[in-house]
């Protein structure tokens, strides 16, 4: 059966009964239906502090790696041995949703509903922080049109639109070509998902800080060389007019009717690729177990987590996933697309190398950490056993998760063992001193979690960040943009690299969400749409979706 099949069988609760597990009130709930809800800031001044357990994986496959159904059937095991758990996740974008990677509500019995809402529109959060981000565009070139007091410096002007669809064709643009009266100038458009606003929207602590973040977006330079920020336009007052619905997290539910946060999305290969904060602070106000994943492998997501999202709201992970699979050891092995469901215990042993080093990135931040395999009926107990001697030898905790067949059932023993570690003392660190310079920064990250051997600067990279040091943002988190598939900078580069050297392309002031975005080798943000898109799966029938997922 199909995932959409599988979530039809199902009868979804009301949310109102979701929303009783997790004691909220009431007053606190705004309805969005029967089966969808935003939870009001004020349900966040809770007392409990619930453990934060994070999910990450190895390197990202074509396959798939299945984090998100781990994280939701770790979330609905734990329920099941009685603990008071809450799943945070990320909204899907509709880039992927319609071009390459569909959906991102989970798999098989380990999901979230209503599946087709999330996935689409749901309750236009996305929609709003686009229309927040193009305002403030549409308030810079309207301010160049009517004389420019600022005395902006067009070709300095950083802040780029955005829309939430693949559209290659858009990357590079020329605007202002209607009127003589207007500035032309070249222009491109970020997908939302990797837009400054949806970083700002993740990593606010309240509406006052997303006032606070909004008006501190960096602009550009005068022709006198000053920076000019969002402030100077006096529009964040319209922009949280914008997103004043949409800060308010969304409440769904499991297959299983257990409840669910779903709130913000950022990518985590061209932005900083976790929920927002405050659906985080509200799940650990609510549970004593709040079950978060961040975006593709460890190197990005994970990394980013723990070094940008836990320093900005003052963080803890108890716990360390790492997910990885038998088909990404054979990827890394350079097994080929049709033999990947073959047996080849010698190829999951050549694909362990990735696996190592995903392991000994984590293993930096001093976090317990354990590795779930998410078992495939291909997967041959001869090959399960490879990683889990991997683990015996390293004496790291191992679990295999079965959830996409058997839901939280499927991943019971993990949530065992999640709980055990989560327990013991843990001496959470920082991978780099946020006081040091923007050069030391990238240097140790390109050496500690890629394993580069030297790191190349582009001459645009080090004029923006000289000009950066001179204006006061040197000190900031580094958010770095590249290719998910590889540890490195090269997406061709598989296993565990090192040794090589890592291309520094350009820098980004992110001053509204408070980090310095690097772009490493050939990385865009603004992906394009594959030969064979999704939206040719996709048709409306009957008053019914179908071939989404």
């Amino acid at each position: 059966m199909t995932d959409i099949e599988i979530a039809h069988q199902y009868k979804m609760l009301p949310i109102k009964e979701v929303s009783e597990k997790l004691n909220i009130p009431v007053s606190s709930v705004s309805y969005y239906g029967d089966y969808k809800a935003k939870l009001k800031l004020e349900a966040i001044e809770g007392d409990k502090q619930g453990k934060l357990i994070l999910v990450t994986a190895i390197s990202p496959t074509p396959y798939g790696e299945g984090k998100t159904t781990v994280t939701i059937g770790l979330g609905d095991a734990l329920r099941k041995i009685e603990k008071n758990s809450v799943i945070v996740l990320r909204e899907p974008s509709l880039g992927p949703v319609f071009g390459l990677k569909g959906g991102a509500t989970g798999g098989g019995y380990s999901q979230v509903v209503p599946m087709e809402d999330i996935n689409l529109h749901f309750t236009g959060d996305f929609h709003a922080i686009t229309a927040a981000n193009n305002l403030l565009c549409a308030a810079i070139d309207n301010h160049l049109y009517f004389g420019n007091s600022l005395g902006i410096d067009p070709s300095t002007i950083s802040f780029s639109r955005c829309m939430d669809v693949n559209d290659r064709s858009l990357r590079t643009v020329r605007i202002g070509l209607s009127s003589e009266k207007e500035t032309t100038r070249e222009e491109n458009f970020n997908i939302t998902a990797a837009s400054e606003i949806m970083t700002i929207f993740c990593l606010a602590k309240d509406i006052e800080d997303l006032r606070t973040r909004l008006d501190n977006i960096f602009i550009g330079y005068t022709y006198d060389k000053k920076p000019v920020y969002a402030k100077d336009f006096n529009i964040s007052g319209s922009m949280i007019a914008l997103l004043h619905d949409a800060i308010m997290p969304n409440l769904v539910q499991t297959l299983e009717g257990n409840p669910v946060l779903i709130h913000g999305g950022p990518f985590a290969n061209i932005a900083h690729g976790c929920n927002s904060l405050i659906a985080t602070k509200l799940g650990l106000s609510l549970a004593d177990y709040v079950v978060t994943e961040a975006g593709f492998g460890s190197d990005l997501g994970a990394e980013k987590f723990l070094d940008i999202k836990c320093r900005v709201g003052n963080l803890k992970p108890a716990v360390i996933v790492i997910v990885a699979t038998i088909k990404a050891l054979k990827y890394n092995a350079l097994v080929q697309k049709e033999d990947i469901r073959l047996e080849n215990i010698e190829a999951v042993k050549r694909g362990l190398p990735n696996l190592e080093v995903h392991c000994s990135n984590m293993a930096k931040f001093q976090v317990p950490r354990i590795i779930c395999l998410n078992r495939y009926d291909t997967d041959t107990d001869e090959e399960v056993e490879v990683v889990r001697n991997y683990c015996l030898e390293k004496g790291i905790n191992f679990a295999v998760s079965t959830a996409y067949k058997e839901g939280g059932l499927g991943a019971v023993n993990l949530a065992k063992q999640v709980v055990e570690l989560a327990d013991k003392e843990n001496n959470f660190k920082f991978l780099y001193d946020i006081n040091t310079d923007i050069q030391t920064k990238i240097d140790i990250l390109a050496h500690e979690i890629y394993h580069a051997r030297d790191v190349i600067y582009s001459d645009i990279a080090i004029s923006k960040i000289n000009r950066l040091k001179d204006i006061g943002h040197n000190y900031l988190p580094i958010c770095v943009a590249k290719t998910q598939y590889s540890i490195s900078d090269d997406p061709k580069m598989l296993g565990s690299p090192e040794n090589y050297t890592i291309h520094v392309a350009d820098v980004r002031l992110y001053s509204g969400a408070g980090f310095i975005t690097i772009l490493l080798g050939n990385i865009m943000t603004m992906p394009g749409l594959p030969k064979e898109p999704n939206y040719e799966k996709i048709d409306y029938v009957n008053n019914e979706i179908i071939g989404l997922f």
